[in-house]
Formats: C-alpha cells, structure tokens, sequence
C-alpha cells in the first residue's frame, strides 16, 4: 500500500489529493507539521507485505502532476524527492523514519534523508524534472506565480517527449521515435505494459524469421517489413516504461536480452531461405553473428574498465562526450558505428531487394568498417591516459573474461612468469594463443591433431593472460580476445567438417554461448556482480568450450561432430538459461535499463 502523509493545512482548491490519488497514493493523512507526521511514520508498518511506499509532500505543493510521478513512483530508486515532496520505498522506510525524527522541514528533511542513505550506502535521487514544476509557494502572491508557471507548460508534450531516449541512433531518433512515442502513449492508456510489447516485438520479429526463411521474394519482402515493424515496437518498449515508469526486472531481462535473440533469428532465417534455393550461406551467418558479438564485448569491456574512470581518461571521456553532443559530429558519430537502427533498417533493405548473400556481405562489410572505428579510438584513448584501475573494474574484467577451471589451473601455476610480462602481455598473450588456435583450426588437416595441440595452447596462454589482475592500459581487450577466439574456431571448425547440419548446430552453440555472456555483462552492470561460479565451471568456461569442439572435430567424424556440436549447444543454453530465468525474475535482480542507446 502506498501511503502520502500531506504536512501542513490543506490549501483550498488544490488538486494535490487528487494528483496523489491518480498515482496510486490511496492512503491519504494529514499531519499538522514534520513533528507529527514522524508520530504517524512510528505506527506504519516498516516491513512485511503490508510496507509499502511512503511519500511526505507539503500541503503548499503546486507543480506538474508528472513532477510527482517522476519522484514518487519510479521502482527503480528507494528514495527520490522533488520541492515540496519526497518519498521512501520499502527499503529506505527506517532512514526515512530517523530522517523525520531529526528534522522540523520538509527541505531538512530531504537533507538529512540524503544523508541517512549516503551513510548506509545509499543514494537519494532527485529526478530532472526540465520544464516541468514543483514549488512550494510562501503565500498566495507566489502560488499564483507558480500557477501560471505550471499552466504556461504542456505538460503531456514534455511527458510524451521525456519517452524518447536523449541520446540514440539517427535512425531511431529521426524515422521511429516522432510516430512510437505516441503508439507508447496509446499502450498506456489501454493499460498494456512494458514487457507484453516487448514480447509482442520477439513474436513479430520471429515471424520475420520465418517469413525470411521461405526463401521467396514475397517471403523477403514481409520479413523486412516485419523486421522494421519489430523495431518500431522494440523501441516502443522503453518508451512506454518511459512515459507510465513501469520499470521491473522482468522487463529488464526481456529488454537486455531479446534484441539480440530478434537479431540472431532473422539472421538463422535467411540462412534457411538461402538453403531452400541451393545457397549455404550458414558460415556468412555466424560471422555475421561472430563479428556482432564481438563488438558488443569491444563495448562492454572498455566501458566497465573505465566506469570509473578520473584523471586523463575521464578528461578523454568528457571530450568524447562533446564531441557526441554538439553539431554535426552526433550524427557522424552514431551512424558510423552502425547502431542498431542503421543495421536492422539496411538488413531490411537489403531482404527486400536483394538476396541472402548480398545482405551478410553487406552486414559484415558495415560491421567489420564500424569495428575498427570503435576499436582504434578506444585503443587510443587507452594509451594515451591509463588510471589506476579501480578493484570494481578488475572484477569486472575477470568476470568478463568467463575464465573456466583449465584456465584457472594454468594461471595458478604461471603468476611469477605474468609479473614479468610488459604492461600491453595479456591481450598480447591472449591474441597470439587465439592466432595459434584459429590458424591450426583453419589451415592444418581436417580431423588431425594439430588443432586439438593449438587449442592446448590455447588453454595455456589463456591462464597466463589472467594469471594476473587485468589493470593493464589495454588489459579491457582481453575478454573481447577471448570471445573471437571460442566462436572463430568453432565457425572455422565447422565450415571445414563438410558435414551437413556441422554451420547450424555451430550458429545454435554460438547463440548460447553468447547470451551467457550478454547476461554476464548485464548483471555487472545493473551492481549484482558475475554469475556463480559454478555456473562458469559447469560449462567448461569459454577455454574448455573451445578444447571440448576442437577435440570433438578431431576424434568425430561425418554426423558425430554434428551431434557434439548440437549437445553443447543444448547443454550450455539449459544451463545459462535455467539460471538466468531464475536470476532475473528473482525479487534482487537489478532493474537495469538502458537509458544512453546501444552503442553498437
């Protein structure tokens, strides 16, 4: 239940129990000052089912309503406050309580709220509220006054507008947000929620799948539009969470991990369209699959190795970001590295006029270009400003890097020779152990030994690029060296095999392994830390997973590596995906939503 307590006389003709109301403050009370309004927070229960939201608001309160659904309703803060209002959730009910005991206004109040948090780890937010109004006049001359601010505001427009992301792709801000922000607006008011439009964009992008996979040209033509239908609703989504703040963890797991489920099928689609007018094109589908991936990781790892960034690199940082917001730069730079809005529009594009294999080329072709944009300048940057990194980032990495028990085993018996390894050895020792491998995979016979040896070595040049803590200036490429290693080989592997099924199981092993590195990132990033351990070890880590496809190339011969490939990808998705559902639709999963745009 959510409880507003409105402190001081009520004030004739406001619309504020009604606002609170309309918000779903039902339980409305009345206390004479803060004195009794913590007399009345004494006797609310703190926990247990009946502990809901408590919001403390100044009778005097004139603004927007959306000035106090911003700061009273958002689930993704424990405490948020406005002029004139503030609120705590269930988990910041007792720091409201010793708040209130101490102070005798609603100002000194919100002051020592934000203490109380900040000292038990914690944070008060105060939300932007832009054009919008909070106040809290001093008498009737003021009140007018801010009446007049407050009728002189659309408000709905500055709603409706606050949907949209700041900072997104030219496509996506130009051809998409001007129409889906309103279809967001028609969801909410016929109460549909966040997470049924965003299964409503997998449902349709998967029809895009299947339509694709026909293999006709009227089959082309519906996947395109199908697929950019898809994206319109996927942006739709987050515009909606938007505008009503139906923020949870559910919707965060969807909107974190379907983009990429949406993507990876149309590209399995087209495969399976080329295949039915005698075009494999399943190795062009996996490095397109590859490649994406691998720019992601490019991104996750540089971005948590610098999230706390000071000194030089956060100089860097903020030169970037002005770069990013002012002039023609924005949309240079957000088109260059083909976005997802850019990508899934020319995939469409190029689904509806050309065929399969002219789409992949294209995708690799803009991928590959984007690629070294991104990578140059963060290699760059990283060189040029190298601070301290801090033990979160370290962890970070680690956890990034998926280091499976061979590895572990090789870095506990190579830590004095990492030491003597120069600043830039890690990703040094992690790329030329990834060459060693992919090149044996590639280039040497089929089926011999030779591939089982360089994944050996593979193994042991992973332990030693982690052997050590990863706080070198580029130490943030090893997890994304790693990545190109274990998919690259396991394309190379299958392509070579000739063996009918060997590229779809492969872009079936691919696909799981990556979305339990997608959810690894995303755990990091909403605060809850990596996966369990066991989970790494239970899948072999990304080392043994690549020493497990190796030897079964080497040892298996005609449908068999088929049939390992298709059991790893079955046994590795159970796995991650048991525990990622149980993860993330469990009460402590992070709300983590992306509010900055994809960069890649």
């Amino acid at each position: 239940m959510r409880t507003a307590i409105l402190i001081g006389p009520s004030v004739p003709g406001s619309p504020l129990e009604g606002d609170l109301r309309s918000l779903g403050y039902d339980d409305l009370r009345a206390a004479a000052d803060i004195a009794d309004a913590a007399t009345m927070l004494a006797f609310l229960p703190d926990s247990g089912p009946e502990a809901g939201s408590v919001a403390l608001v100044d009778s005097r309160f004139t603004g927007h309503t959306h000035s106090l659904r911003l700061a009273l309703t958002d689930p993704r803060w424990t405490a948020a406050a406005v002029p004139g209002a503030v609120v705590a959730h269930a988990g910041a009910r007792p720091a409201l309580a010793r708040a209130t005991m101490r102070s005798h206004t609603l100002d000194g109040l919100t002051e020592q709220l934000a203490g109380q948090l900040r000292s038990d780890g914690g944070e008060l937010v105060r939300p932007e509220l832009g054009a919008l109004v909070a106040a809290v006049p001093a008498d009737e001359a003021e009140r007018v006054k801010a009446a007049a601010a407050v009728a002189a505001v659309d408000e709905e427009k500055v709603r409706l507008n606050s949907a949209v992301k700041s900072r997104d792709g030219f496509f996506t801000t130009f051809f998409i947000s001007p129409y889906s922000k309103y279809l967001a607006r028609w969801c909410a008011r016929r109460g549909l929620t966040p997470n049924q439009v965003t299964t409503a964009s997998l449902l349709t992008a998967l029809i895009a799948a299947g339509c694709a996979a026909t293999g006709t040209r009227p089959g082309y033509v519906a996947a395109a539009v199908l697929l950019l239908f898809s994206f319109v609703l996927d942006c739709t989504d987050g515009q909606l969470a938007r505008y009503s703040l139906q923020y949870s963890t559910l919707g965060a797991w969807l909107d974190a991990t379907f983009d990429r489920a949406k993507e990876y099928a149309f590209y399995a689609g087209l495969a399976l369209g080329a295949a039915a007018n005698g075009d494999d094109v399943w190795a062009l589908a996996l490095g397109a699959m590859v490649l994406q991936t691998a720019r992601h990781m490019v991104d996750f790892a540089f971005i948590e190795a610098n999230q706390d960034a000071s000194g030089k690199a956060a100089a860097n940082a903020a030169i970037s970001a002005r770069l990013d917001s002012v002039g023609w730069t924005v949309w240079v730079r957000r088109i260059i590295v083909l976005p997802i809005g850019e990508r899934w529009a020319m995939v469409a594009v190029l689904t509806a006029l050309t065929t399969p294999r002219i789409t992949f080329y294209a995708l690799l072709v803009g991928c590959a270009l984007a690629a070294c944009y991104t990578l140059a300048g963060r290699v760059v940057r990283s060189m040029r400003a190298h601070d301290r990194r801090t033990d979160r980032a370290v962890r970070a990495l680690g956890a990034l890097a998926d280091t499976g028990p061979l590895a572990e085993g090789a870095a506990a018996g190579l830590r004095g020779v990492a030491r003597r390894l120069p600043a830039v050895g890690p990703p040094a020792v992690a790329a030329l152990g990834g060459a060693v491998m992919i090149a044996t995979a590639l280039f040497t016979p089929a089926g011999g030994l030779w591939p089982l040896l360089g994944a050996l070595v593979y193994v042991v040049t992973s332990g030693l690029a982690v052997a050590r803590p990863l706080t070198g200036p580029l130490d943030w490429l090893v997890p994304p060296l790693f990545r190109v290693a274990e998919y690259t080989t396991v394309l190379a592997l299958a392509a070579r095999a000739d063996v009918s099924g060997a590229l779809p199981a492969a872009f079936g092993l691919v696909a799981a392994v990556a979305y339990h590195h997608y959810d690894t990132e995303y755990r990091i990033r909403g605060g809850a830390g990596a996966p369990p351990a066991w989970l790494v070890r239970a899948t072999g880590g990304q080392e043994g997973r690549a020493l497990v496809a190796v030897a079964a190339a080497a040892l298996l011969s005609g449908t068999g590596f088929t049939i390992a490939l298709t059991v790893m990808a079955v046994a590795v998705a159970a796995l991650v995906l048991t525990e990622s559902i149980r993860f993330w639709v469990s009460s402590g999963a992070p709300a983590v939503h992306d509010e900055t745009g994809e960069p890649a």
